[in-house]
C-alpha cells in the first residue's frame, strides 16, 4: 500500500490540474488550426504546427474523434471539422447578436469621438439605423432608428454597399437613384467609382449627402461567413468634420468596426476586406 502524505495529494492534484489544462490547450489549439486556410489536415501536418510529437497528437484527435469534434476521411487518413464542431459554431452564432455586440464598442468610440455614433444593419437592398449613442456636445446630429434608407446615398449607405455581390450591386447603381440632397450621387458612373474607393480603403466619407449639414465616417462591419451586414459611423454637423478631423476619425472607425466583426465570428485572415487596416 503507497503511503499518501498531504504534499502527495497536493503534487498529485497539481499534476491533474497541469495535465488536464495541457490536454484542453491542445485540443483547443487542434480547433483553431482548422481557421486557417485548408479544410482537411493530416497528423503531420498538426504536430509540426503545434510543435508537438505525433504519438500526442495522435491522442488528442482520437479523443475529438470520439467526441465528433472531428471527422476523418477513410480515403486520405486527414481530418475535418465535424458535427460537434459544427453544433457548437452554430450555438455561438445563434447567441451573438449584432446589436448586443456593437453597443459598448460604439459607446466607447463616441466617448474618444465626443460626437454621435451609430450602428446600421443591411435590410435587403436598404439599411435602417438599430442603435445610436448621441454626442455629448450641444450641437450634434441625431438619426431616426428603425427608419429604412436607400444604399446610394452616405457613408454608412455606400459601405454597406460596395462590400455586396455584383449583381446587387448593379441592381443599386441601376436603378432609380434618388437625389436626397444636393450632394447626393446620382450619377452611375460617379457612384461605381466611389463604391470602388470605399471597398479598397475600408471606410467611406460623406458631407451632406444623405442629410444637408451632415457629415460622416462609415466602415463596414462583416458576420462569420463573410458577409457584410451593416455599418457603423461617426457622425455629426458638418463644419466639425474638416479634413484633419477626418483623418483622425477613420483609425478609431475602422478599428471599431473590425473589433465588431471579430465579436459577430469574422476572421481578420480573409483576404480582401480592410477593414480596421486604413
Amino acid at each position: 500500500m503507497a503511503i499518501v502524505t498531504s504534499t502527495n495529494v497536493k503534487n498529485t492534484a497539481s499534476g491533474v490540474r497541469s495535465s488536464g489544462a495541457e490536454g484542453a490547450n491542445r485540443v483547443a489549439d487542434v480547433l483553431l488550426l482548422f481557421l486557417g486556410e485548408d479544410d482537411d489536415l493530416g497528423v503531420t501536418q498538426i504536430a509540426r504546427a503545434l510543435d508537438q510529437s505525433k504519438a500526442v497528437i495522435h491522442r488528442v484527435l482520437q479523443s475529438m474523434l470520439s467526441r465528433q469534434l472531428l471527422v476523418q476521411d477513410p480515403a486520405t487518413r486527414s481530418y475535418r471539422l465535424g458535427p460537434g464542431a459544427a453544433a457548437l459554431g452554430a450555438r455561438a452564432l445563434r447567441d451573438c447578436d449584432l446589436r448586443v455586440v456593437a453597443e459598448p464598442i460604439l459607446r466607447d468610440l463616441r466617448d474618444q469621438t465626443e460626437e454621435t455614433t451609430t450602428l446600421s444593419q443591411r435590410m435587403g437592398l436598404d439599411r435602417a439605423y438599430i442603435v445610436q449613442f448621441p454626442s455629448p456636445q450641444e450641437i450634434k446630429m441625431l438619426v431616426e432608428i428603425g427608419r429604412r434608407f436607400p444604399l446610394h446615398a452616405g457613408s454608412s449607405s455606400k459601405v454597406i454597399l460596395s462590400y455586396l455581390d455584383e449583381p446587387d450591386v448593379d441592381t443599386v447603381v441601376q436603378g432609380a437613384l434618388e437625389r436626397l440632397t444636393p450632394n447626393t450621387v446620382i450619377d452611375p458612373q460617379d457612384l461605381l467609382r466611389e463604391l470602388q474607393v470605399a471597398k479598397e480603403r475600408g471606410y467611406a466619407v460623406s458631407r451632406g449627402e444623405r442629410q444637408p449639414g451632415a457629415g460622416a465616417v462609415a466602415a463596414p462591419v462583416f458576420d462569420h461567413a463573410d458577409r457584410v451586414i451593416g455599418a457603423i459611423s461617426v457622425c455629426g454637423p458638418q463644419q466639425r468634420f474638416d479634413e484633419k478631423t477626418v483623418v483622425r476619425l477613420i483609425p478609431l472607425v475602422c478599428d471599431a468596426a473590425q473589433r465588431i466583426s471579430e465579436g459577430m465570428g469574422w476572421q481578420p485572415r480573409v483576404k480582401g476586406k480592410n477593414v480596421g487596416l486604413s
